[in-house]
């Protein structure tokens, strides 16, 4: 099984479909569970509840 492939805020998404954040840039833990959903091409925004820099991974 593939591990789940982080993507950093600013990023494109590579593929249509649901991300949520998995944790912060700046190493901070966060319990955002908010998830977004994006099309292809989209960029990853900043975390939701934090607005901080974020590694997203795809959820569904």
């Amino acid at each position: 099984m593939m591990a789940n492939k982080q993507f950093k805020t600013g990023e494109k998404a590579p593929e249509s479909g649901n991300y949520k954040v998995d944790k912060l840039v700046n190493g901070n833990k966060t319990d955002d569970n908010t998830e977004i959903s994006l099309s292809e091409g989209d960029q990853f925004p900043p975390s939701p509840s934090e607005n901080e820099a974020a590694y997203w991974v795809k959820s569904s």
